[in-house]
C-alpha cells in the first residue's frame, strides 16, 4: 500500500476542501446579515403612558389630599364613604350610573348632572383640575374590584 495519493485522489480532497470552505464562507455571510438586520431593527420599547388618574394613585400624596377632598366636599350628605353611611350613593361599589371612564367622570363632577342633586364643582378646588384628578384617583384606587 502507498502513502502517496493519485492525482484523481488529490484532486478530489482538493475539490472537497473548496467545497468546506465555500460552505463556511456562507454560512458566516449568513450569520453577519442576519446580525447586521437584527441590530438594525432596534425600535425603542413602546412606552405605555400612564394617565393621570393612574400616576395620582400611584402616588400616595395624592391619595391623600384626593381622600381629604373626597371627605369634605362628596362624602357625607352625596356620597358613602362607609358602608354604614346608608341610603347615599356609593362611588367605591361596581355600578356607576353616570359615567364609567375617568374622563366621563371628570365630566359629571365638573358639569352635574341635571335634574339631580349632582351639582358641578367646576374647577373650584384649589389646585384646579389636579384636584378633581386626585379624588378620581382616591375614587378608583378605594373602588372594589370589578369583573
Amino acid at each position: 500500500m502507498s502513502s502517496l495519493l493519485s492525482n484523481q485522489q488529490v484532486v478530489l480532497l482538493f475539490v472537497n476542501d473548496k467545497l468546506q470552505l465555500v460552505r463556511l464562507k456562507r454560512a458566516l455571510f449568513s450569520f453577519l446579515i442576519l446580525g447586521g438586520l437584527l441590530g438594525c431593527g432596534g425600535q425603542e420599547p413602546i412606552v405605555v403612558e400612564k394617565t393621570i388618574v393612574q400616576t395620582f394613585a400611584e402616588d400616595p400624596e395624592s391619595l391623600g389630599r384626593g381622600q381629604a377632598l373626597f371627605l369634605g366636599s362628596c362624602a357625607g350628605d352625596c356620597h358613602k364613604f362607609e358602608d354604614s353611611d346608608g341610603a347615599l350613593d356609593n362611588l367605591f361599589d361596581c355600578y356607576w350610573y353616570n359615567g364609567e371612564s375617568d374622563e366621563e367622570v371628570f365630566n359629571v363632577v365638573t358639569a352635574g348632572l341635571p335634574g339631580t342633586k349632582m351639582v358641578g364643582f367646576g374647577t373650584n378646588f384649589p389646585e384646579g383640575d389636579n384636584d378633581l384628578w386626585k379624588i378620581i384617583a382616591f375614587i378608583k384606587y378605594r373602588q372594589e374590584p370589578c369583573n
